[in-house]
C-alpha cells in the first residue's frame, strides 16, 4: 500500500501542483507574486526553522539532511525510506483604511521522496517557489473606476538532490533545481466622455511571461553530543543567485464589457516586443544565505534559531515595470521548537505525539509607495504517530499579519492550516541466510 501510494503521487499530484492558485495575496501583483516556501509542515510549525534534522522526517531546506548515520532499529544496515506529501489551506482578511474583504485557498504544498544509499542520500520532489493571484482596481477622487487588474500563475521547482556524510556529525549537500512555469497580467483602463460617461469601448493590456531556468542551492549540517544527554545542532546552506529565461508576449485590445462583466473583444494586436528587445528577457532570482543553531536532548526536545538573508534588491523584471514599487535587500528571523512527552511510550499514544511551535519575524524585501511590507506568524504543530515504525501525521498552524493599512495599502490577516503525511518504510535489506 505504502508503494502504490508513492507511485500515484509521484505521477498523478504533480499536475495538480502545477495548475493550482495558491493565494489571492494583493502582494502577489509585484515581481514574482508571493514567495510559497517556508519549509516542511515540520519547520513551518516551528516558526520556520530548518536547523534541525533527523532519520525520519525530510528537511527540503537543507539538502545535507538527505545523508546520515545508518540506524541501530535496522541493526546499522540502513536508514528509512522517507515520502512526505502535503496540503496548505489559507484563509485570509484583508483590509485597507475604509474597507475590508477574505478569501480562503487550498494548495497542494510539497511532494519529496528520500532515498538512503550508505552515507549518500538522494532526495527529489516537487514544491512551489512563487504564486500570482490577485484582483485589484483602482478609482479616482470621484468613486470613477480606472483601472482594473488581475493576475495568475507562478514558478514551481522540481529538485533533485545528493548528501553525503562527510564526518561524523558532518554532512554536505547539493539540490539541483529546474523552475518553470508562467504568469499572466492583465490590466483594463476605462474611459470617460466629458460629461462623464463610461465610454463603450475600454483598453485592455494582456502580458504573459513563460519562464524556465535552473538553480542550486548547497548546504551543510553539523551535530554534536556536548554532554551524554544533550546534543548541539547548526546548519548553513547557500543558494546563487540565478537567471532564468522569460519568453515573453504583449497583446492590446480593444474591449466591450456587458452587464455580467463579461469581456468582448473587439480588436487585438500583437506588440513587436522582438522591436523593443523584449521577446526575450532574463529574470534573477536572488542569492540566499541561511544559517542556524539549536540544541536539546535528543528524542525529547530542541530549541533552535535561524536567520535567513535574500539579497531581494537584485531583483529586476524589465518587461514588467510597476511604478511605486522597488525591492530592497529581504530577512527573516526563525526562533523555535517541539517537546515529546515520551517517544517509547507502549501504553500511552499521547505521550508519543511531538508538540512543535514557533514564531518568525520577516522583511519580505517589497516596498510599496514607500513603505517596506513586513511579515509575522506565530504557529504550532502536531506530530501524530500513524501506521508502524517511524511513519507520521504532522497537523500545522500559524496565524499572521503582512503589510499595513498607511500610504493607502492593504493590511492582510491570516490563518494557515497545513497538514502532512510522512512514510517511513524499509524497503532493502540484508539476507540473514544463504
Amino acid at each position: 500500500m505504502f508503494k502504490k501510494l508513492i507511485a500515484y503521487a509521484i505521477f498523478v499530484l504533480p499536475s495538480l501542483v502545477f495548475a493550482q492558485q495558491s493565494t489571492s495575496s494583493p502582494y502577489s501583483f509585484y515581481g514574482l507574486g508571493s514567495l510559497k516556501f517556508k519549509g516542511t509542515v515540520e519547520n513551518r510549525s516551528m516558526g520556520g526553522i530548518s536547523v534541525y534534522s533527523d532519520s525520519i522526517h525530510i528537511n527540503l531546506r537543507n539538502p545535507a539532511s538527505y545523508a546520515g548515520s545508518n540506524l541501530s532499529f535496522y541493526n546499522n544496515e540502513a536508514r528509512p525510506i522517507k515520502f512526505s506529501l502535503a496540503t496548505n489551506f489559507s484563509s485570509t482578511k484583508i483590509k485597507t483604511s475604509s474597507e475590508s474583504d477574505s478569501y480562503g485557498n487550498f494548495s497542494i504544498d510539497y511532494l519529496a521522496l528520500a532515498l538512503p544509499i550508505n552515507k549518500f542520500g538522494l532526495g527529489f520532489g516537487v514544491i512551489p517557489y512563487s504564486s500570482v493571484g490577485y484582483g485589484l482596481q483602482s478609482r479616482d477622487s470621484n468613486g470613477n473606476l480606472l483601472y482594473r487588474y488581475r493576475g495568475d500563475g507562478g514558478i514551481n521547482r522540481v529538485f533533485l538532490g545528493f548528501g553525503y556524510q562527510l564526518l561524523k556529525g558532518l554532512k554536505i549537500g547539493i539540490d539541483a533545481n529546474y523552475n518553470f512555469g508562467n504568469i499572466s497580467n492583465t490590466s483594463i483602463a476605462f474611459g470617460y466622455n466629458d460629461q462623464g460617461e463610461l465610454l463603450q469601448f475600454q483598453s485592455r493590456d494582456d502580458k504573459r511571461s513563460d519562464l524556465g531556468g535552473f538553480s542550486y542551492n548547497f548546504g551543510l549540517i553539523f551535530n554534536k553530543k556536548i554532554s551524554k544527554s544533550f546534543e548541539l545542532m547548526t546548519s548553513f546552506s547557500y543558494t546563487p543567485q540565478a537567471d532564468i529565461n522569460s519568453e515573453n508576449k504583449n497583446q492590446f485590445s480593444t474591449i466591450t464589457i456587458d452587464l455580467n462583466q463579461v469581456e468582448l473583444v473587439q480588436t487585438t494586436n500583437d506588440i513587436d516586443l522582438q522591436a523593443l528587445n523584449l521577446a526575450n528577457t532574463k529574470l534573477i532570482l536572488p542569492s540566499k544565505i541561511s544559517f542556524g543553531t539549536g540544541f536539546g536532548k535528543p528524542r525529547k526536545w530542541f530549541f533552535g534559531i535561524d536567520y535567513t538573508f535574500l539579497e531581494a534588491s537584485k531583483f529586476m523584471n524589465r518587461f514588467i515595470a510597476i511604478e511605486n514599487s522597488s525591492f530592497e535587500d529581504a530577512s527573516s528571523l526563525s526562533i523555535g521548537g517541539f517537546f515529546i512527552p515520551k517517544y517509547d511510550s507502549f501504553g500511552s499514544y499521547w505521550k508519543r505525539i511531538v508538540f512543535r511551535s514557533g514564531i518568525r519575524f520577516e522583511n519580505t524585501g517589497l516596498i510599496v509607495n514607500d513603505q517596506s511590507i513586513d511579515e509575522f506568524g506565530i504557529s504550532f504543530g502536531l506530530g501524530l504517530p500513524v501506521g508502524r515504525l517511524f511513519s507520521n501525521a504532522n497537523i500545522g498552524f500559524e496565524w499572521g499579519q503582512r503589510g499595513t493599512t498607511t500610504a493607502d495599502l492593504v493590511k492582510e490577516n491570516f490563518y494557515n492550516i497545513n497538514i502532512s503525511l510522512s512514510l517511513n518504510e524499509r524497503w532493502f535489506e540484508k539476507r540473514k541466510f544463504n
